[in-house]
């Protein structure tokens, strides 16, 4: 075999290792693509399912005993009972301003309501604006005597990284705990998910409910085109490498 002959076969056998290396790289960022073209399915059918259920027709909420997050959440239920007005927590929140790209600073007011057959349900009756902190400042919005809540059945909120740690002493809360709210106002009897107030139609008072948002990040497309991406220029770049590699021939030893 002449020499001429033999150099592009010793280049393609030092091409082996290093190409083994990237059809693995390969293999696992199309399977990575893969993988989010399929959570976006899911996640869209998430979506779908959690629309549905707020939008259907308000029913009883379940036992307490009986709660599970992955069946109820997000169920549009009615619930009768009497507020408690001397117990509301004030949760720090923003809601959307009227000008589009601001948000108003206050507070998501959540009141225990007791209900007709016993028990207590926390209810996020809405948001209200810093200024309004004060219920004598929005006295029109204190509903007193027997009532009937509609809204959507939420778990209890888990506290983010970022998000400060409550002071129940001095009446600071930054997410909408169930288990912590009640037991800082002597509840005892609450149940384990609480209800997001749906919006009155034409309601001029406060607090303002109607304030859920369905706003479930779905990027898992972004990501897929990522992760295709990156194998596109893996391919890319070990043909450039191969084919130099090839016509340069083996280096010398």
């Amino acid at each position: 075999m002449t020499h001429a002959a033999a150099a592009p076969r010793s280049a393609w056998r030092d091409l082996l290792a290093p190409g083994l290396a990237s059809l693995v790289a390969l293999a696992i960022l199309l399977g990575l693509g893969s993988w989010q073209i399929a959570r976006k399915t899911e996640k869209e059918a998430l979506i779908a399912r959690i629309i549905a259920r707020s939008k259907a027709e308000p029913v009883p909420p379940p036992a307490p005993t009986a709660w599970d997050p992955a069946r109820d959440e997000f169920r549009h239920v009615r619930v009768g009972g009497r507020f408690r007005n001397d117990l509301e927590t004030l949760v720090h929140g923003l809601a959307p301003g009227d000008t589009p790209g601001r948000a108003l600073q206050g507070y998501y007011v959540i009141t225990p309501l007791v209900r007709d057959d016993g028990g207590t349900i926390l209810v996020n009756r809405g948001f209200v604006p810093t200024e309004l902190k004060r219920p004598e400042d929005r006295k029109d919005g204190l509903v007193e005597g027997e009532t009937s809540v509609t809204g959507i059945l939420r778990a209890s909120e888990p506290r983010a990284m970022f998000v400060p740690a409550p002071d129940p002493a001095r009446g600071e809360w930054f997410n909408r705990d169930v288990a912590g709210i009640a037991a800082s106002r002597g509840i005892a009897d609450a149940a384990p998910y609480l209800v997001e107030a749906d919006a009155v139609r034409g309601q001029t008072s406060w607090p303002r409910g109607g304030q859920l948002r369905v706003d479930l990040p779905n990027n898992h497309l972004q990501y897929a085109f990522t992760w295709f991406g990156i194998a596109a220029c893996l391919v890319g770049v070990f043909s450039v490498y191969a084919w130099r590699r090839v016509k340069d021939g083996p280096k010398p030893a």
